[in-house]
């Protein structure tokens, strides 16, 4: 592949067969089934290697938001309200990850490149505050993100943290925010701090790029993540002109993810329900998100951004698809049809 485009994703995936979230959750809080819960994250990791990811995010089976608030909450973990003790900001699916680490760096001799997401100081302020404006709560969410950054770079073992992503999906959508811009810059600036300290790629991961403006004036973020595969007309919005002056690159979206989307056509195409007649899904991937079609999403950003453009992959998460296999066959989809861009450069 280009060394140019890195291939991501980011970050949700189907649970295997047999496990539900309600077992994730208990396996999660009561830490009782380590072995088991590690096993699974561990190799759902694999998927997305053998797949192609150049930089698979961990997998994320928890919920974005409980994640991260069921630690900033407990007054046990924390030193001030809201302000995670420096130790005890962990992503627990990186501690999983750490054998899948070392046996990686012993078969390639080198570490496993890995994207770490965390949920963003808006999303969880949204989540607590609603439509309130504390710029002060704001920056305290921001702090504590950045500890959980913090402990991911340093507690990596044989893993290399080599990009960080902020998960703002409300920003630019939810009329619910309140926050001025200036807060908001702020509090993005403070929870990419270490990543930036330490020279990682900081995305932003959001669901609209309207406000695409206000992130480039955050310095500590210089990739912007577009979901521009099921809406090609977002990367309309973007001038390229922006991203140059504020030194800001792009990850686009070339694989569609919205499931029930692209469902709804099959539905229609065949006037059956496909998640109950099932034998259909698989269209999905072998006759809708195609390498051929992946390709040319790329082809049509890069005619638009050129090098501006640094990752690539699927939109969004792929948690509600209905099984793993078919998430990897689209991971695998988009490796070839990134191949198939290089290939004609």
């Amino acid at each position: 592949m280009d060394p140019n485009i890195i291939f991501d994703d980011i970050g949700s995936y189907p649970l295997p067969e047999g496990i539900s979230r309600d077992w994730i959750e208990q396996a999660v809080t009561s830490r009782a089934e380590d072995k088991r819960l590690f096993g699974i994250i561990s190799d759902t990791m694999e998927q997305k290697i053998a797949a192609g990811v150049e930089v698979p995010t961990y997998p994320q089976f928890q919920d974005m938001n409980q994640q991260y608030l069921r630690i900033i909450n407990d007054p046990e973990l924390t030193e001030a309200p809201l302000l995670v003790k420096e130790p005890e900001a962990k992503i627990l699916e990186l501690e999983a990850l750490l054998g899948l680490g070392a046996k990686y760096k012993k078969e390639h001799g080198k570490p496993l490149d890995i994207r770490v997401c965390v949920t963003g100081p808006v999303e969880l302020y949204l989540k607590e505050f609603g439509g309130t404006s504390y710029g002060d709560v704001l920056l305290t969410f921001a702090k504590s993100i950045d500890r959980f950054v913090k402990n991911s770079i340093r507690h990596s073992g044989d893993l290399n943290v080599a990009t960080v992503s902020i998960d703002e999906p409300s920003i630019g959508i939810n009329p619910q925010i309140m926050l001025n811009d200036e807060d908001i810059i702020k509090a993005l600036t403070v929870a990419g701090k270490t990543a930036h300290q330490h020279g990682i790629d900081t995305e932003i991961h959001l669901h609209s790029p309207l406000n695409y403006k206000l992130v480039c004036q955050v310095p500590s973020i210089n990739v912007i993540g577009v979901e521009s595969a099921a809406s090609p007309s977002y990367l309309e919005l973007i001038d390229r002109a922006d991203l140059q002056v504020s030194d800001t690159f792009l990850r686009v979206g070339i694989a569609r993810t919205d499931i029930f989307g692209l469902t709804a056509v099959l539905n229609e195409k065949y006037n059956i329900n496909v998640w109950k007649e099932t034998d259909k899904l698989t269209e999905v991937v072998t006759d809708m998100e195609t390498p051929e079609v992946i390709a040319g999403r790329l082809t049509n950003a890069y005619g638009m951004f050129g090098d501006a453009i640094r990752y690539v992959g699927p939109d969004c998460g792929l948690g509600s698809w209905p099984s793993q296999g078919l998430a990897q066959k689209l991971l695998t989809n988009t490796a070839k049809g990134i191949e198939m861009f290089c290939r004609n450069q």
